[in-house]
């Protein structure tokens, strides 16, 4: 029975209940109270009377609880003269958290063409919107009307501009908003400092860092990031105890998350274990499961996965995140029946994602677990209610083609429901060159190009391919091509810490303070391997006007090949442990591009020859080198 108005509520009933709703909307309350209270509005007619609010309030209630459906269905029946811009906002901050941010911007368009005096908040939704989506052609058309509509002088809204400039990498744009700011707050300081560390360098960032009038936690955070994730060891830890026994300040629990992740970036094994032990401190014992998911992640990455294993197994709760972190962990360790079997458990626990069979199937891809991965591949949605997405795609071309099926990979890709990218066709690409398909090599080299024709590891790949096939001349011509056109290969460039400090090697290195006696230690080490067996892999080193067969090649020309091959970034690194460190002593080694055959091979014998585990760390994933043999069988 639909109550009368004037009989059910006086107008300061109306009026309580309005402020309810709002107070809702402010504070976390029961996520089904905003279904009630619709109830109510609509049992009573209350709903229908559009000069009360009562509608737009309770926009705002499901706005805040994320309940996007019922505030888009609101806002459609709320008249346009009755919305004002905080209702336009508040649908514009549903659509971002519900992953179609686009729709935002559609929106703002719209409420612009209806003539809604934009405010602060809108437009700080907008830039927000617009470093998600890195849409900046989008921001600086409505950065060009923000003196038009008098907000140029608001601190909030140039910090937002800001802080989208940052996110399109436009470190520039971000600093002329800067300089032309009349006042500035601690978070207009916080977001040129992030770019100035992420975008130029950790010295100019530095320079801000100082001069900034107040630092908050966040500033601290960003600098030692900045730091540790660039490798400077000493210069983080010296932040680090300023921060804490200079001034006082305790790490948070976004601080310590984010100083692990920059360390699992890095490599920084030391400077991890600190923050472990403080973190065990500081807490109590009870470690956030944020902290203890980073713990795990930087283990794993750090290459201590046996450790990270055991920081899972001592989780108090394990969500999804935990799970997914041990799963990715094991999977770039090769630990591919480790995964199968850690899934089996987690099922029983929680609700895999999509990113679980993400870590699932890169893991069956580099153990060579083909049936198992088609397994969960085709029965990805029948059973767990999850579509395939473009990275799983990616996992199984990976995994059929590292498997010499590249046929049905190449069928696999044709039917992909989205066009495949520069991963899904990098992956083919890849096995093409491991098995020696040059044809199919060759038609996926063209449509890698038209993705991204700058990106020089797909032409050496297809240069190298011509060279194993003895076709040196379309080789050299590609290369040609790439010398002419000013592309570049990326170098090669290799990191190991020693006492605390980074030291980092390029390929052919000829500057690091002790390269002459690397150098003495190299020859040493080529001329002890060969005692053993090592033969220089000189087909994966290609050469203008050589044979990389060996062939029809002068003595002098092989001899320039293999001294190549031997100045390896990740050889020199290698090196540099074995004169720094104590004999017997683990060695860890992490690489910016993929581990190529030869060193992979010399790491083998070394383990061997100097009775070290070597671990190295490439762009893909570990290899554990011990006594003669690798983690990934060979295979990756």
């Amino acid at each position: 029975m639909r109550w009368p108005i004037n009989y059910a509520f006086s107008s300061l009933s109306i009026h309580r209940l309005r402020h309810l709703i709002r107070q809702c909307s402010r504070h976390h309350s029961s996520p089904d109270l905003a279904t009630k209270l619709h109830a109510l509005l609509i049992t009573t007619g209350l709903l229908a009377f559009r000069d009360t609010f009562l509608g737009n309030a309770l926009l705002h209630l499901y706005a805040a609880r994320g309940s996007f459906t019922y505030a888009h269905q609101l806002f459609d029946e709320i008249p346009n003269s009755h919305k004002d811009a905080a209702d336009w906002t508040a649908l514009m901050g549903c659509f971002a958290l519900h992953g179609i941010p686009q729709n935002g911007l559609r929106l703002f368009v719209e409420m612009r063409r209806e003539g809604v005096r934009v405010d602060d908040v809108a437009l700080v939704c907008v830039y927000k919107t617009c470093a998600l989506l890195g849409n900046v052609e989008f921001g600086k058309g409505s950065h060009g009307f923000l003196e038009k509509i008098g907000l140029s002088s608001s601190v909030k809204v140039c910090n937002a501009v800001m802080d989208m400039y940052v996110k399109c990498r436009l470190l520039s744009e971000a600093k002329r908003v800067f300089e032309n700011m009349d006042e500035r707050s601690v978070v207009s300081w916080t977001v040129i400092l992030d770019g100035e560390v992420s975008l130029g360098s950790v010295g100019s960032g530095r320079m801000v860092f100082d001069v900034m009038p107040e630092k908050n936690e966040v500033a601290w955070t960003i600098m030692l990031v900045g730091y540790i994730a660039n490798g400077f060891t000493r210069d983080g830890f010296s932040l680090l105890v300023e921060m804490v026994f200079g001034c006082g300040l305790e790490l948070n629990y976004v601080t310590l998350s984010s100083t692990l992740s920059a360390c699992a970036l890095s490599g920084d094994l030391m400077m991890g274990r600190w923050v472990h032990v403080y973190a065990l401190k500081t807490m109590e014992k009870k470690v956030d499961i944020m902290v203890e998911t980073a713990l795990l992640d930087m283990y794993a990455k750090c290459g201590r996965v046996d450790t990270a294993r055991k920081v899972f197994d001592n989780l108090s709760i394990k969500n999804v995140v935990a799970w997914n972190a041990m799963l990715s962990g094991l999977a770039m360790h090769g630990r591919g029946k480790a995964v199968l079997d850690l899934f089996l458990h987690m099922v029983k626990e929680t609700k895999p994602d999509d990113l679980t069979f993400t870590s699932l199937l890169s893991a069956c891809s580099h153990s060579g677990l083909v049936k198992e991965g088609q397994y969960y591949f085709y029965n990805l949605e029948l059973l767990y209610g999850i579509r395939p997405k473009i990275e799983h795609y990616a996992c199984m071309v990976d995994l059929l083609g590292r498997a010499g099926h590249l046929a049905e990979a190449e069928v696999l890709i044709r039917k992909m429901p989205m066009p495949p990218n520069e991963v899904v066709l990098g992956s083919l690409l890849g096995s093409c060159s491991i098995h020696g398909k040059l044809e199919l090599g060759e038609r996926v080299i063209k449509e890698l190009i038209q993705l991204d024709p700058h990106n020089t590891e797909y032409h050496i790949l297809l240069s190298n391919m011509y060279a194993l096939e003895g076709k040196r001349d379309q080789a050299n011509c590609l290369r040609h091509v790439l010398k002419n056109k000013g592309i570049r290969k990326a170098p090669g460039i290799s990191s190991i810490y020693v006492k605390g400090q980074v030291h980092q090697f390029c390929a052919g290195d000829k500057f690091h303070p002790l390269i002459t006696e690397v150098y003495a230690m190299l020859d040493e080490m080529i001329r002890r391997l060969r005692l053993v067996g090592y033969v220089p892999n000189t087909a994966s080193q290609v050469f203008h006007g050589c044979d990389t067969t060996g062939k029809n090649n002068t003595y002098d020309e092989v001899e320039e090949i293999e001294q190549a091959l031997f100045s390896h970034s990740e050889k020199l690194a290698l090196c540099f442990g074995l004169l720094t460190t104590r004999a017997g002593s683990p060695l860890y080694i992490f690489k910016n591009l993929r581990i190529c055959i030869d060193c992979h091979s010399a790491m083998k014998i070394a383990s061997t020859v100097y009775n070290r585990e070597i671990v190295v760390r490439d762009r893909n994933r570990f290899h554990c080198f011990k006594q003669g043999s690798c983690s990934c069988s060979d295979y990756w």
